[in-house]
């Protein structure tokens, strides 16, 4: 299933639907009431539901049989497919040559940090920046894994069992700011910092995260090109790792870093400016595209 949060008109309180095959999507929420099953408005809450996964299948049941909630993809908004995470936790130097490529030993245990919810927007959303504020803007495609249940302290094997699916990000950096501060949240936690989309791919629909292509492009040009496999640490191993220190909540996003290739490291450098377009692709997961803009 695909899980994305949408809207019919510019006034309009988001809501969550289910993308179908036939480019059609489904507000989980009024097919729901048609069917006799109570379902949420926004992603956060369905993933915190009892049950969520099976009420969403019953919904989209009734709504291919019945047409109640079904909407062309062409005549809704698509807005970020979680929009108000508790956490926005990220990990550092998680590919191996992406520390190589900045000079950074590989990491012992996994590199944290965090950017603020307020970094979360949408697929096709501008990323806008003050320029006077920073002269640095880089990209980096990331997998992102949405957590779905509740984890404290679980074990690796278990890990997975907490996930609720998979985006494409773009963990946007301010390099100027990350590195002048000596630690990195200013610098990654701009307002609309972490792009994420297209949708939610919910877990059972990716045979395995660790073997998903990745990549990115900046007008067009392919700067970013790896795959999961390059992981230092597994998705399973991040979020048992994070669970240790803090609780994981449903709807929480984990960036799980980014491969080799990125601006500040090219020779020269190739830094995002006012009108670029950034696409990060993954396979199986979808495109993210973005524009760029200097803020007036």
């Amino acid at each position: 299933m695909r899980l994305g949060q949408y809207t019919t008109t510019n006034g309009e309180q988001p809501w969550c639907g289910a993308r179908t095959d036939d480019e059609t999507v489904v507000n989980l929420a009024e097919a729901g009431a048609a069917a006799g099953v109570d379902l949420p408005r926004s992603s956060t809450e369905l993933l915190a539901g009892w049950e969520w996964r099976r009420k969403a299948e019953l919904a989209v049941e009734h709504a291919a049989e019945t047409g109640v909630g079904v909407y062309d993809l062409d005549d809704v908004d698509r807005l970020e497919p979680v929009h108000d995470p508790q956490k926005v936790v990220c990990v550092g130097l998680n590919y191996r040559d992406h520390a190589e490529e900045g000079d950074n030993p590989i990491p012992d245990e996994p590199v944290l940090f965090s950017k603020f919810p307020t970094t979360i927007t949408g697929p096709g959303n501008t990323i806008s920046w003050d320029p006077d504020l920073t002269e640095k803007v880089d990209y980096e495609a990331e997998l992102v894994v949405v957590i779905g249940e509740e984890a404290r302290r679980v074990d690796e094997g278990e890990a997975l069992e907490h996930v609720a699916g998979y985006l494409v990000g773009n963990d946007v950096s301010a390099r100027d700011l990350q590195h002048g501060d000596g630690q990195w949240v200013r610098g990654k936690s701009l307002d609309g910092f972490a792009p994420i989309g297209p949708e939610l791919v919910t877990a059972d629909e990716v045979d395995d995260p660790h073997d998903l292509e990745i990549w990115a492009e900046v007008n067009g040009e392919r700067l970013q090109e790896s795959t999961t496999a390059n992981l230092v640490f597994g998705v399973d191993e991040l979020v048992s790792f994070c669970s240790r220190a803090f609780t994981l909540e449903p709807g929480d996003l984990l960036f799980t870093g980014t491969p080799p290739g990125v601006g500040v490291y090219r020779e020269p450098p190739v830094l995002l400016e006012d009108g670029d377009e950034v696409t990060i692709g993954i396979d199986g997961i979808g495109e993210l595209m973005n524009t760029c803009a200097f803020e007036k």
